[in-house]
């Protein structure tokens, strides 16, 4: 573990491996070149040194950055750190001149040039290892905040798509029933008033039922689908008012592979059947039209039944969850709009991308 918590990757300890040392080196030729003036030995001995100084630092730095696992309360591994490598800078260059130092020769600290160059090895050391070591802390405590900030930023948007996809599963499941429960009532409306078209019909709406139920549970759907389903729709609501429902149906061949949420032709539809065709004496014509625009598609259902001022009571349910819906999947690039028409009936429309 490091000091931050993580356990790195090894490519990624290779290459922070790496940059360490090679800062560690561009260092020490750094401080070597600040000490060759005054140095009385050969500058490949002065750059030696210099760099088995910053080796040292970086070794002390990695050494003390995982080990101990674990330290006391009062210990932070920052400030272990930035001890060790204070401690190893004296203890380096000791050790150096102790080394270099030939057998039979006077300790270095009797020798005056000698132990002015381990001196000034030493206070440039101390000088400048430990505050480096603080600076490269520093920076990975603002490099592993920006990480876990996007790691939250990551996280908090994976929940919202979740919570939003349960969100959008809850409202399809709504649509289901809502569009199940009008169909078997205008079913059992034909059965009440003894129409001999129950019976085909009901024939049909099974039929229709078990090809188009497993469709409604889509996470997405495309114009072609929805007519699919919206087809047969009309042919059963046909079947129940053979006199007072005519249709149409006018689609850009484009359209046909842009995506949308599902069932939202069917609703369009459903609801002028609903609230449009059946409360008016005379019935109507629904006419569908779809049009891929550019980057846009629009789908425009209109009817010439009973007009929004007597079928606003009845708006609610499905085409309030296909503009929540809508809001879910496109945000506000997607629109919803009812227009009365002339002379009477209702135009919807809904304005989306033509995504495919």
């Amino acid at each position: 573990m490091s000091e931050l918590g993580m356990t790195p990757k090894p490519d990624g300890v290779i290459a922070k491996t790496s940059r360490r040392v090679a800062v560690a080196l561009t260092m020490s030729v750094g401080v070597g070149l600040l000490l060759m003036y005054g140095w009385r030995s050969s500058p490949s001995a002065l750059f030696l040194r210099t760099s088995i100084l910053g080796l040292s630092a970086t070794a002390a730095f990695a050494v003390f950055e995982a080990w101990p696992r674990s330290l006391p309360r009062w210990l932070e591994r920052w400030a272990l750190q930035v001890v060790a490598v204070g401690v190893f800078m004296p203890v380096t260059t000791l050790l150096i001149y102790v080394l270099a130092t030939p057998p039979g020769a006077a300790p270095f600290w009797e020798v005056p040039a000698r132990f002015d160059g381990w001196t000034h090895l030493t206070f440039a050391g101390l000088l400048l290892a430990p505050w480096t070591a603080l600076a490269t802390i520093v920076r990975q405590k603002e490099a592993f905040a920006r990480d876990q900030k996007l790691a939250f930023a990551l996280e908090r948007s994976e929940l919202e798509r979740e919570a939003l996809d349960a969100r959008l599963h809850l409202l399809q499941a709504q649509v289901a029933p809502h569009f199940l429960f009008n169909t078997l009532a205008n079913v059992q409306a034909l059965v009440d008033a003894g129409s001999p078209h129950a019976s085909p019909v009901l024939r049909s709406l099974t039929a229709y039922l078990r090809a188009v139920v497993p469709l409604l549970h889509e996470p997405a759907a495309t114009i072609e689908r929805e007519l699919q389903l919206v087809r047969p729709y009309l042919e059963l609501m046909q079947m129940r008012m053979p006199d007072r429902l005519q249709y149409a149906m006018n689609v850009d061949p484009s359209a046909l592979k842009v995506r949308c949420p599902p069932t939202t032709l069917l609703t369009l539809v459903e609801n002028a059947v609903r609230h449009g065709i059946d409360p008016s004496e005379e019935g109507g014509r629904i006419d569908i039209d779809i049009d891929r625009r550019a980057e846009r598609c629009v789908i425009r259902v209109t009817d010439t039944g009973a007009g929004l001022h007597q079928s606003a009571h009845g708006l609610g349910t499905g085409l309030t969850t296909l503009r929540e819906r809508l809001q879910l999947i496109f945000g506000d690039t997607a629109q919803l709009r009812l227009t009365a028409g002339a002379p009477r009936g209702v135009a919807a429309e809904v304005d989306m991308p033509a995504q495919t």
